[in-house]
């Protein structure tokens, strides 16, 4: 018995596209108009900061001599197919989920668009308090940490609503 993509989970992968756009869009606009290295100021605690990372969350495993650049695509090209597999195999009506799983896709895609790319994920937002910065990221880090706070959330809805969700 098959069953219409519309009625999957599937149907959010617009939802992907859309962070693909913004994400790679925004690294766009930075690649152009900024040196690395560059700062602008855009509210007091936050930054346009252009920053390279050769590794993956926090520059982790950045300095290991290239071999991670591959094995961070690995990952995320896993997981995407991963994810897709369980939007498919869930129904359209479980919005959270199928956000949260299409959010993940779609900035994993963008991070992995740039390490195969440019050999680097093109980072930019600087925020900080004080003299203290916690680490540079872009847009595609955080549409992959809201995924994953809303799969945590829905882990913490009473069962009706998660059916709803």
């Amino acid at each position: 018995m098959s069953k219409s993509v519309c009625s999957t989970g599937l149907r959010w992968l617009w939802v992907v596209v859309a962070v693909l756009i913004i994400d790679l869009g925004s690294k766009f606009l930075i690649l152009q108009n900024f040196a690395l290295g560059d700062t602008v100021a855009l509210f007091p605690s936050l930054n346009l900061h252009y920053a390279r990372n050769y590794g993956a969350a926090f520059s982790f495993l950045a300095d290991s001599g290239g071999w991670q650049r591959w094995f961070f695509a690995g990952i995320a090209l896993g997981i995407c197919v991963i994810l897709t597999v369980l939007m498919y195999r869930s129904k359209a009506t479980q919005k959270l989920n199928n956000i949260a799983y299409a959010l993940i896709i779609g900035g994993a895609l963008g991070n992995l668009f740039d390490r195969l790319w440019h050999g680097f994920v093109v980072d930019m937002i600087d925020f900080y308090v004080g003299e203290w910065h916690f680490a540079t990221f872009n847009l595609a880090d955080t549409a992959i940490c809201i995924g994953a706070a809303l799969i945590v959330l829905e882990g913490f809805l009473p069962g009706a609503a998660k059916k709803a969700a």
